[in-house]
């Protein structure tokens, strides 16, 4: 059933040249969803593969600039300081700006600071240009969960924030060889300059492309009868708290391998670059094949049974049994074996990812996803920043082993804080429950 038109203080919002925006579910807007789709999964493969340019370039750097892995680790350290804080931030602009403008500034911010990368000379330089990028590309996470969540319905938000995942993963695994074949032939400096120019680009085609109006629905209308969702409310709720802390504990797995894959095949694997180039993306490969998978995986089951929160509960549950595989890279004697094990925990990291991305939208929906979408962005940018700031240090010191033996660790007891605080899915404040006419009561 069509919603009704918009109120007149929400018209001039959701209108374009004098008309209302048509309502969730009409035809014009499932045909335009899915090009909205492939430019979020567009964008946040840029983002990837502008993040993972200093990662790939990890042993030329330390060649060339004398950078230690503890220093690398503080350069690393400050772009997830200043993404953490930067996420809130720009949860708060998308909720205010919209996803169009918003997501446009993020964008051009983080191209050109990536660009000027080709710049730094030192340890000092980079961690200042990492930094900025960490603000500008921080930007992405709300804004695919909010524009995500503008789109979908419920049952089919896991399978939008699989594809928005799957440009990380998919940025990730093009990177190496991309990055690898620039620096190749033009040196490092040219691929900072070239991978950042990706992003004009895209920014020219969001521009053309984003309507400049969204889907009315129900759960964006303001009602004076609904409860004021205050931030004390919002931080206050169990579920809420929950989701913040599974994050902190279990992005810290991703970001290991993000950072630390290049030069762990270096250093401990004897890979040249060039071999790096031609097998460090198979475990983002499989990462990307995970984001597809969760997605999938949760439309099914919520499309079979009505319930929500057994398609999010299984799907943690699944990703959160596989994610320890990747501590069997320790013990295993080939490098192509490791990446086996490694290419398995990506695999379950972005199915798990995918559906707790989505809670947010279960638990606040649109009237404040971008806030908790951005807290839950910053809890897990300090658990990465912790973590690799502490990985740099045991590598210099010891070795990957209690790395990678922690890394496996922390997705299960992640998972258990999830099943323990989140109870029944549903919003906190009581209204527009996601249905669960089927199998309720086991959750």
């Amino acid at each position: 059933m069509a919603s009704p038109p918009p109120s007149p203080a929400n018209r001039d919002r959701h209108a374009t040249a004098g008309r209302p925006a048509p309502a969730v579910g009409t035809s014009g807007w499932g045909r335009v969803r899915w090009i909205i789709m492939i430019l979020i999964f567009l964008g946040t493969l840029i983002n990837f593969i502008d993040r993972q340019t200093m990662s790939v370039l990890a042993p030329a750097l330390e060649k060339d600039l004398g950078i230690t892995n503890f220093q690398y680790a503080k350069i690393g350290t400050v772009f997830l300081l200043t993404y953490s804080i930067s996420m809130s931030v720009w949860g708060s602009i998308f909720d205010r700006l919209g996803n169009r403008i918003s997501y446009s500034l993020a964008i051009l911010w983080w191209s050109l600071a990536e660009v000027a990368h080709a710049l730094a000379s030192g340890v000092l330089s980079f961690s200042f240009l990492r930094g900025l990028l960490g603000m500008g590309e921080s930007g992405a996470w709300p804004g695919a969960a909010r524009t995500v969540t503008a789109w979908f319905e419920p049952g089919d938000r896991a399978l939008g924030i699989g594809v928005s995942n799957a440009g990380t993963a998919i940025g990730a695994a093009v990177a190496a060889p991309l990055i690898i074949w620039i620096d190749l032939r033009w040196g490092w400096r040219a691929t900072f300059a070239l991978t950042g120019s990706l992003g004009f680009f895209w920014l020219l085609a969001w521009w053309l492309l984003y309507p400049k109006s969204e889907p009315v629905r129900e759960e964006s209308r303001p009602d004076p009868a609904l409860p004021v969702l205050s931030k004390r409310r919002i931080f206050a709720s169990k579920k809420v708290l929950g989701v913040l802390l599974a994050r902190f504990l279990c992005d810290p797995v991703w970001w290991l391998y993000v950072n630390w894959l290049p030069l762990y095949l270096h250093n401990v694997r004897g890979f040249s670059l060039r071999e790096i180039g031609a097998s460090a993306w198979f475990p983002f490969a499989c990462a990307g094949i995970g984001s597809f998978a969760g997605g999938f995986f949760a439309q099914a089951v919520i499309r079979r049974t009505g319930s929500v929160a057994l398609a999010r509960k299984s799907a943690i549950v699944i990703g959160g049994l596989l994610m320890p595989a990747g501590v069997g890279a320790i013990w295993v004697s080939s490098p192509y074996a490791a990446l086996g094990c490694m290419g398995i925990t990506l695999f379950a990291f972005q199915f798990w990812i995918g559906n707790v991305q989505s809670l947010p939208t279960d638990l606040v929906g649109m009237r404040a996803l971008g806030l908790v979408a951005g807290a839950a962005g910053t809890a897990a940018g300090f658990g990465a920043m912790i973590f690799t700031l502490s990985t740099g240090w045991v590598v210099d010191h010891f070795s990957y082993t209690p790395i990678l033996v922690v890394s496996g660790c922390l997705a299960p007891v992640a998972s258990v804080v999830l099943l323990l605080t989140l109870g029944k899915i549903e919003r906190i404040d009581g209204t527009h429950n996601p249905p669960h006419p089927r199998y309720a009561d086991l959750f």
